[in-house]
């Protein structure tokens, strides 16, 4: 166990994919503290209304909820990365936005003036959480401005094959259109 680079469990949940028991082993008490100081989320700050990762300018913007990371999971980032790569995007050239940071309002019309997007994919957000009509999952609500696509986690997807399938085929048409 000497070799492990992190003690963090949301990190190891990610790295493992088997499930592990204590041997009873005791941890001390200078190992607990910095246990505790490391599992606090240090959320990015910013003079700006929002904070996000990448460029709004290009129109595309993903909205995702992830309280325990400031983006994404590990896995669920590495996914992100090779699907917009899939399609010529990184997330150098499209807006990420993380609703769990406490400094991003959760309001859609906030969202629509600061980021002007034109194609925007809900990922795992509910869109009644910001107070959108329904959209089924993997379906499409074309506005006077933006295209909303809303689809499932990247979380869901891993655990479903079937729901990477369907995102990915109406993933593609979006943004080819």
């Amino acid at each position: 166990m000497n070799n492990l680079l992190t003690d963090n469990p949301i990190a190891l949940q990610a790295l493992m994919n088997e499930t592990l028991f204590s041997t009873g082993f005791a941890i001390d008490e200078s190992q607990s503290n910095s246990f505790k100081e490391d599992s606090v989320i240090n959320w990015d700050s910013s003079a700006e209304e929002f904070v996000y990762k990448g460029d709004k300018s290009t129109g595309v913007l993903f909205i995702l909820r992830y309280p325990s990371f400031p983006y994404f999971s590990p896995a669920a980032e590495e996914a992100f990365i090779k699907t917009i790569g899939a399609l010529q995007l990184t997330p150098q050239n499209v807006a990420i936005v993380n609703l769990a940071n406490p400094q991003n309002p959760n309001d859609f019309k906030r969202i629509m003036t600061f980021f002007e997007p034109k194609k925007i994919t809900l990922l795992g957000v509910e869109p009644a959480s910001l107070k959108l009509p329904e959209i089924a999952h993997n379906s499409y609500m074309k506005g006077r401005v933006a295209t909303v696509f809303n689809t499932f986690s990247f979380e869901e997807m891993f655990a479903d094959v079937n729901k990477k399938k369907l995102f990915w085929g109406e993933f593609k048409t979006l943004i080819g259109a």
